[in-house]
């Protein structure tokens, strides 16, 4: 579903990710784990067109995105929940939601959205920086949903957010792909929230993916070993 190949992005005359390459099968969730400035952020920006590239492909269902801009990669079925969530403090929850509708011919949010994020429902009058963290996370995540993905982008869906919610946020994920059978990259330095959602992990190192795995054969020792500092 999504394809990468020698994916290499520079900032200025550096290079910040060295040849990336990896695949995603349909209703496959991997996560990208790796300590903070290894290039997870680095690397879901240049996967949705927010950072150009080098060299190197990125592909969704069999289609090249490689040189689309970011609203072109939408309309392909990439979906991006950006690190810090980025919501629209003034806007209310609905609004913030509806913002995801804005290439669509309806501006109705589907049931589904509420029943996976059943507090959005409660607030969805409320503005968006009223809500906590926890609360803004999921409403990032239905704002992406709303695009109807093949491919949904999360980038450090965890930083910041009290646990019960992080279980909360990996119910909603292993749900989402039991409804939409839609595959999930997470960048992710919560080992327990990454086994829970992930079916294979990767680990990023200097911009160069360094260790890859299927949950069930995860050395888990040897994962913390990558993420401590």
């Amino acid at each position: 579903m999504l394809e990468v190949k020698d994916l290499r992005v520079s900032y200025g005359q550096s290079e910040a990710l060295h040849g990336i390459s990896f695949a995603t099968g349909e209703n496959e969730a991997v996560a990208i784990m790796g300590r903070n400035g290894m290039g997870k952020t680095t690397l879901f920006k240049s996967l949705m067109g927010v950072l150009p590239t080098k060299s190197g492909t990125v592909s969704v269902a069999g289609q090249d995105v490689t040189r689309d801009e970011s609203y072109r990669r939408v309309a392909k079925g990439i979906a991006y929940v950006p690190q810090g969530r980025m919501i629209f403090p003034t806007l209310t929850v609905e609004e913030n939601i509806q913002t995801g509708l804005e290439n669509s011919r309806s501006r109705r949010i589907p049931d589904e959205i509420y029943a996976l994020f059943p507090v959005l429902f409660d607030m969805r009058r409320r503005k968006g920086g009223n809500l906590s963290g926890g609360q803004q996370q999921q409403l990032a995540i239905a704002r992406a949903l709303v695009t109807d993905p093949k491919v949904l982008l999360l980038d450090e869906p965890t930083e910041g957010i009290q646990p019960s919610i992080i279980k909360d946020i990996a119910r909603a994920l292993n749900e989402i792909r039991k409804l939409r059978k839609i595959t999930i990259v997470v960048s992710e330095q919560v080992l327990s929230f990454a086994m829970d959602v992930a079916d294979r992990l990767f680990v990023i190192e200097g911009g160069v993916l360094v260790h890859e795995t299927a949950r069930a054969d995860t050395d888990v020792a040897r994962i913390r070993q990558y993420l401590s500092v």
